[in-house]
């Protein structure tokens, strides 16, 4: 099946969103303004964290993630297709979110047609460090405690890895501190890119999967609003990019592992599986850009604006 913008997006969502019980530590509280998403808009993947089935067990909490390796062709543009091996049918795959502390159960099943595996980064014992393959049609269990807190990233460890990760097999995965952190809008970019020659070199570069999906369909966040982005590299083949907010400055926490920002930029340079969370707000309305500043990255589907929509009348 070929699947268009809007599909592509909204796909692997409906399971999750079953998936909430037991999860009002990720509650949005009422001060967080986030503007309406425009009717038919590709915009789903940047606000959508899985947050699993919450259990109790042994007195801990533990949550429980299902995910699939498969194939599915993306529309990277009108005329050129790609076949993406992916995690539960969308590329990045499924934001994963939990608390620090919790224990994390994740039952992985391959029906990718080659095999395939899940390395988390974070702490674990050797044996979940997912570097052993996984046979298509088999089923593993990857389980450990989560930590540290801070944003990470899971992917397919199966060589050649770059060609797995090329191919899609990647996602974030995020632990939240105790405590949590302060109000804000929250988004997720990823970064990535796609050889679609296998000739070593990218022709395509994407936010959330699909070039251009943000440049075309704007990101609408509210004047005067935090917004806290939760950004990853996963360009595969370019050593290194960065990002640039336009008319802006952002404030960084290194992987996520501090509560206080350690610099405030407008461009950050980031390796291959780097990360790191932003925090901005605007204070005047419009249009503004975000984008790699390598130009051919920016120009070949890396683009992307956020809509800045007026508060209302003594919205703070």
């Amino acid at each position: 099946m070929k699947w268009q913008r809007r599909s592509l997006l909204l796909g692997g969502l409906a399971g999750a969103a079953g998936l909430a019980g037991g999860t009002a530590w990720l509650t949005r509280p009422t001060a967080v303004r986030v503007p309406p998403v425009p009717q038919g808009a590709s915009l789903a993947l940047v606000r959508d964290f899985d947050q699993g089935i919450l259990k109790q067990e042994n007195g801990r909490n533990v949550r429980e993630f299902q995910i699939t390796a498969g194939t599915s062709v993306l529309q990277l543009n009108s005329v050129v297709t790609f076949n993406s091996w992916n995690f539960n049918g969308r590329v990045p795959g499924p934001t994963l979110r939990v608390q620090a502390g919790e224990r994390v159960r994740v039952i992985f099943q391959n029906q990718g047609g080659h095999s395939h595996s899940m390395h988390f980064h974070g702490i674990h014992r050797a044996e979940m460090d997912g570097v052993r393959p996984v046979r298509n049609g088999k089923t593993t269990v990857y389980e450990f405690d989560a930590e540290p807190y801070g944003i990470h990233l899971y992917h397919c460890h199966v060589a050649p890895v770059t060609r797995h990760v090329g191919k899609g097999l990647y996602g974030l995965f995020i632990i939240d501190p105790p405590g949590g952190r302060p109000p804000a809008d929250e988004l997720v970019l990823v970064m990535g890119a796609y050889d679609v020659n296998e000739d070593q070199q990218n022709e395509f570069y994407a936010f959330n999967g699909l070039p251009n999906v943000y440049r075309d369909q704007p990101i609408p966040i509210a004047q005067n609003q935090l917004i806290r982005l939760y950004l990853l590299n996963m360009i595969e083949w370019d050593p290194v990019v960065t990002f640039h907010l336009h008319a802006n400055m952002f404030q960084v926490y290194p992987t996520g592992r501090t509560l206080t920002p350690q610099l405030e930029a407008d461009v950050i340079t980031m390796g291959t599986a780097e990360r790191h969370i932003l925090e901005f707000s605007y204070r005047f309305p419009g249009m503004y850009m975000f984008h790699p500043h390598q130009d051919h990255v920016a120009e070949q589907g890396c683009m992307g604006h956020f809509m800045v929509m007026p508060s209302p009348a003594g919205a703070s």
